[in-house]
């Protein structure tokens, strides 16, 4: 069983991935997967160099993402082909891995929400979001630029309903959310 794990930024999804780590749980973080394999898969290199130039990469194979973020963010095409060849590698390496939970922001827009079988979200209230975002992202500078760029993020992502909500409000140990992530386990 695959067990995707998603929810909006600032969330505390990945603080609840680690946890699971922790206890033993094979968990694939797809953004540092994604990162990987466009390090180390030449196919891949190739689709993205033949999609947006030998800019796309520097010298030694190292991705060049300033360059890629700048091109692929100025035109949705560009971004939406660029994830046509990541999200679909890093499908066909989850599946070859057969991870226990699977973490993503995007778990339903990249299609990856369909090699799981279960699926949590975790959700905070969004001043929580902001301020952990603030905190990681612009560290601890909460001007009113930064704040507003935070809510525009959160703003921007849609997340929809899962088969567990988890809220991590801090009200809550982390240890305690992730024991009733395996309670939950054990009755499904």
């Amino acid at each position: 069983m695959i067990i995707g794990i998603t929810g909006g930024i600032g969330s505390g999804k990945s603080t609840i991935a680690r946890e699971l780590a922790k206890r033993g749980y094979i968990v694939y973080d797809c953004d540092q997967e994604a990162k990987r394999i466009i390090a180390e898969n030449a196919d891949v290199q190739q689709e993205i160099i033949d999609l947006l130039g030998e800019e796309a990469f520097l010298t030694s194979h190292i991705y060049n993402t300033q360059y890629v973020a700048k091109r692929v963010f100025e035109d949705s095409h560009l971004l939406a082909a660029l994830n046509a060849i990541v999200h679909p590698a890093v499908g066909l390496d989850i599946m070859k891995r057969k991870p226990d939970f699977v973490e993503s922001a995007i778990l339903y827009e990249s299609g990856l929400d369909f090699l799981c079988d279960q699926i949590i979200v975790v959700d905070a209230p969004e001043e929580i979001r902001i301020a952990r975002t603030i905190a990681r992202d612009y560290h601890n500078d909460d001007s009113p630029a930064n704040i507003d760029k935070v809510r525009a993020r959160i703003k921007a992502q849609n997340i929809p309903s899962g088969d567990l909500l988890i809220v991590n409000d801090g009200k809550t140990s982390i240890t305690e959310l992730v024991d009733k992530i395996t309670l939950w386990m054990c009755k499904n």
